[in-house]
């Protein structure tokens, strides 16, 4: 069955080409809050597992190249810090912590996350009216409440 939120396959994609499997913009949001839930520095295999287990991916694991390269803006535009650990054995970890800078940002969406929220809301009126139909109810998205 065709899951709304989160499409487990590339097929289940098909009955609207244009539904993506994450809200990418999104994805700076997840790794803010994944870091601000830790009270310790995350490695970057960590945060992707973390984000993975979030609503925004619903247990699909993001794609790491992309969480890695929103972490390296982030670190430019001092949302985080990192540090690299080199143990004795094993390969060398890079561990991620979030500065202050990152936590008033991660403030700012939570007010962010609301007004899109809203804004969605309101497209899904206007796309119901523009079919002429009523607004259905929302979905149920695997166990996402829903708060439109």
């Amino acid at each position: 069955m065709w899951s709304v939120c989160n499409p487990k396959a590339d097929g289940e994609l098909k009955e609207c080409a244009q539904l993506g499997r994450t809200l990418s913009r999104l994805t700076l949001p997840t790794i803010l809050t994944v870091l601000a839930a830790s009270a310790e520095p995350l490695h970057g295999y960590v945060i992707v597992q973390k984000a993975a287990a979030s609503p925004l991916f619903g247990g699909s694991k993001p794609d790491a190249t992309g969480v890695y390269r929103t972490l390296k803006q982030m670190e430019t535009s001092g949302l985080v810090t990192s540090h690299w650990n080199t143990p004795k054995a094993g390969p060398a970890k890079r561990s991620f912590t979030l500065t202050t800078e990152g936590r008033e940002c991660l403030r700012r969406w939570i007010d962010s996350l609301a007004c899109y929220c809203s804004v969605i809301g309101e497209l899904r009126s206007a796309a119901s009216d523009a079919l002429g139909i009523e607004l259905p109810p929302l979905p149920h998205c695997d166990g996402h409440e829903h708060t439109l």
